[in-house]
């Protein structure tokens, strides 16, 4: 994290007054990184008494007693108190530390440092605390930093995953939002993969007890705080150790902690969306467009949220609501969606993708067959949308080929034609010429190919107020028996060979030949389609 660290001891004897006296450590190696709160010069017997903790004690022995329990008492209170150490110059009256000091230090595992050269006592002071200031000063500046990016955050409105972000970026850290049931909402890892920061994240976190306040908790030391939603603990955020392992144990660590925690609390005031929904809907997006970086990541990822994906199968169902007013919130729909498909066994992520579909992700058992499951669902939609169109894509096994099955399901939702058989769902073997062509409707050259091949035809209807067009569909449509198609039109057969003579000379083709009357099939069939209500393009004859 940016800003000073505090103090050592060790850093205090690496310093070049100090390092001139050659300092010598006789005990306490191990308590080198205590911090150093200020220095505190001393010949009285009772030093203690006047120390708050953090004192660096230095000494040139002359008050140390004879009395070897007194000695004791002395390293006693001093290590009691929580000074960071004692510093004795051998200069004055001792060449020799007393083996009783040094002893009862050594019991207590308390730092006793041995200067056998000169040191300027009062120049160590005002070396030691100008530092300290300087660094308390940074602390203040660096405390006002952080308070002003959130207030900044907070005031335009930033998204929960900026604000989580930032507290990762301004720390160092991965930080990781989640809920009670320790669902990981939102996770931001500045220099980190999300795979390793998330796999197996219920486990972790639930052997991670809450604290009371904002501290290092659990096995991985994980610096945790509480976060609050009207009143009551909603979640909490938890700050993992960086990259090289070191948990984040500075008190600016828990400052951007806390404050995430404040704007988070504020953004949940004031934004609508649950975010455990967001964190879904963000999800389904990456997988979809292909932006995790791993597939152990996606996995990480989706069972962080509570969706178990290991050794499930993978389909992608989209919902096309039908255009006009009124209807369900989607919020309200993927709730109740997600509900459903709970009961029926299966785990979901749902969210809007490309497209302006509602996008389901299921997973359900290798054993469980996906229809009944995305007829349910269909089902389940249509009680509040009857005209929605339900759409399904591939089977899968892998997270990673996602993608391919949404792809599959938008292509199939594409070529959804209005109006055809009711089915609960539709896919890729329901794609036929009229569904292809539904789909392509937008294309200007399937638009120019229908007025190339029946413009003049409509135009002749229009003029004269025929109605060849239908004569033409019902000869197509009887494959060219034209006994059968006169039938079906209530039609002699001689007036029925009038009008399909008509046509051949308005048009300039011959119907008797196999291949035009393909071609004039595919035409009809896309101007029926491009004049749906919900196509698009202009009509043959359309000006």
């Amino acid at each position: 994290m940016n800003g000073s660290a505090p103090l050592t001891l060790g850093d205090a004897l690496r310093l070049p007054v100090l390092a001139a006296g050659h300092p010598e450590v006789v005990s306490g190696h191990d308590q080198l990184s205590r911090p150093v709160r200020w220095v505190h010069i001393t010949e009285l017997l009772d030093p203690a008494s006047f120390l708050k903790g953090g004192e660096l004690v230095l000494t040139t022995g002359m008050p140390l007693p004879e009395d070897p329990a007194l000695v004791r008492r002395y390293v006693e209170e001093l290590a009691d108190i929580g000074a960071a150490g004692l510093v004795i110059e051998l200069v004055r009256r001792y060449h020799e530390p007393p083996s009783e000091l040094v002893s009862a230090c050594r019991a207590r595992d308390f730092p006793l440092v041995l200067l056998p050269g000169n040191v300027n006592f009062v120049e160590v002071t005002q070396i030691v605390h100008s530092m300290i200031i300087g660094s308390q000063i940074e602390t203040l500046r660096r405390a006002q930093d952080v308070h002003d990016t959130f207030t900044a955050l907070t005031l335009r409105g930033a998204e929960p995953d900026e604000v989580v972000g930032m507290a990762a970026e301004l720390s160092g850290h991965p930080v990781v939002l989640e809920n009670l049931i320790h669902r990981a909402v939102i996770c931001g890892a500045p220099g980190h993969g999300v795979e390793g920061v998330l796999t197996g994240w219920e486990r972790r976190s639930r052997g991670t007890p809450p604290p009371d306040r904002t501290e290092l908790s659990g096995p991985e030391n994980w610096l945790v705080t509480a976060v609050e939603y009207r009143g009551e603990r909603w979640g909490r955020l938890v700050m993992l150790p960086d990259a090289s392992g070191a948990p984040a144990v500075g008190p600016e660590h828990a400052m951007v902690l806390e404050r995430t925690a404040t704007a988070l609390t504020i953004a949940r005031l004031t934004q609508h969306t649950r975010w455990e929904r967001r964190a879904q809907r963000t999800l389904l997006l990456d997988l979809v467009e292909q932006r995790c970086r791993s597939a152990g990541e996606a996995r990480a990822r989706a069972e962080a949220l509570g969706m178990r994906v290991m050794g499930r199968r993978l389909i992608v169902v989209l919902v096309t609501p039908a255009q006009g007013p009124g209807g369900e919130e989607p919020g309200e729909l993927e709730d109740r969606l997600t509900e459903e498909m709970a009961a029926a066994g299966a785990a979901v992520l749902t969210g809007t993708v490309p497209g302006d579909h509602l996008g389901v992700l299921l997973a359900f058992h290798p054993a469980t067959p996906w229809r009944p499951l995305v007829e349910r669902l269909s089902r389940s939609v249509r009680e509040s949308d009857p005209d929605a169109v339900v759409s399904v894509g591939s089977e899968v096994s892998d997270l990673s080929q996602t993608a391919r099955s949404f792809q599959q399901a938008a292509r199939v939702a594409d070529a959804a034609v209005p109006g055809t058989p009711d089915k609960p769902f539709h896919e890729l073997s329901d794609i036929g010429l009229r569904q292809l062509l539904y789909a392509l409707r937008g294309d200007v050259r399937v638009q120019e190919y229908v007025e190339r091949q029946l413009g003049r035809l409509v135009q002749h209807d229009e003029r004269h107020g025929t109605d060849l067009l239908t004569t033409l569909h019902a000869y197509l449509d009887a494959a060219g028996n034209k006994t059968v198609a006169a039938k079906r039109a209530n039609l002699s057969r001689q007036a029925f060979y009038q009008r399909l003579h008509a046509i051949e000379r308005v048009l300039g083709c011959d119907l008797e030949s196999g291949e035009q009357r393909t071609q004039l099939h595919v035409a009809l069939t896309a101007f029926s389609v491009l004049r749906l209500a919900r196509g698009s393009g202009p009509g043959p004859g359309s000006t």
